[in-house]
């Protein structure tokens, strides 16, 4: 079949000739992904066998709660990410703190607290290092937001997300920090380790096939929002990383890489209450006014809510 045969084709199949109620959204996408399919079905002609083995393949990354550590791991939640930039651009946004993909690991309903927060419940501070990360929210014109929320998480020294994790307690390693009257930010962790997928998942299942490792360097997830403000999702990650520019994921990105500060003095360590050398990072956030100009960086997706 030539593409013009499948497009009518798929254009059968998709919208209904009695004219039944439809939304029309939905049939625009279908009709554009069905018909893309069957074009891909017919130019590599696919065969039933590896049509069906890829049917599976999608059934059991769903079964195992990877389709979205897979959109991550092909570029599509990147690839969403260079969109909403190419909106902002055109909007005539610049100067912001860039984005990045938020993974799918957040979840909903961290404590809250006011210019500080500890993250860490305390169970790996000897093991770990201790990092303190602080800064100011600005908005586009340099003023500071106060009020603003520093919604952080971040993985354990074993690479696990709590929640996810169940032998950590719960909303270790997450907190909702508020910025204080001078838009200032602080919290109390530990540097994490980088991870990789799931070594028997599904996602790490397709990535060796492709000759792709499934490996993230060590990061830390934020959400910033303010009234009046757009929505910012980024993440910063650790310097001297192995896989610092080799993200599976590729969600590093220039600007999101801070210097980290090693404080040996021991007026510092003693201030801090602390009995050991630790890591500081400094890292300011920069919001963008709300505008109708550009799509909302609200995303409505599923999210875990503990």
């Amino acid at each position: 079949m030539n593409h013009a045969d499948i497009e009518r084709l798929a254009t059968s199949w998709v919208v209904d000739a009695a004219d039944r109620p439809a939304d029309p959204r939905v049939q625009q996408v279908v009709l554009r992904l069905l018909g893309d399919l069957c074009k891909a079905i017919e130019d590599l002609d696919i065969t039933p066998t590896e049509f069906w083995h890829g049917v599976s393949y999608m059934a059991a990354a769903g079964a195992a709660g990877e389709l979205g550590l897979l959109a991550a791991g092909l570029g599509l939640e990147r690839f969403l990410d260079i969109r909403a930039d190419e909106a902002e651009q055109k909007a005539g946004l610049e100067g912001g703190t860039p984005r990045t993909i938020e993974g799918p690991l957040y979840v909903a309903g961290a404590p809250e607290s006011v210019g500080f927060a500890r993250l860490d419940d305390g169970t790996e501070a000897e093991r770990g290092e201790v990092l303190f990360m602080q800064g100011t929210v600005f908005d586009e014109d340099g003023r500071p937001v106060p009020g603003a929320k520093v919604e952080v998480w971040h993985a354990n020294l074993l690479g696990n997300y709590s929640f996810f994790d169940q032998t950590q307690s719960p909303f270790n390693l997450r907190r909702t920090v508020v910025t204080d009257e001078h838009g200032r930010y602080q919290f109390r962790s530990i540097i994490p380790v980088g991870y990789g997928c799931p070594p028997d998942g599904t996602t790490q299942q397709l990535l060796d096939l492709l000759g792709r490792h499934g490996q993230r360097p060590a990061h830390i997830h934020f959400f910033v929002s303010s009234p009046g403000h757009r929505k910012l999702t980024t993440q910063i990650n650790i310097d001297g990383d192995e896989y610092l520019w080799d993200d599976f994921a590729f969600a590093s990105r220039p600007g999101l890489v801070p210097p980290v500060q090693r404080i040996d003095d021991p007026a510092d360590i003693d201030a801090k209450r602390l009995n050991k050398p630790f890591a500081s990072i400094d890292f300011d956030f920069h919001l963008y006014r709300d505008t109708d100009a550009a799509p909302t960086t609200l995303v409505d997706r599923p999210r875990a809510t503990a």
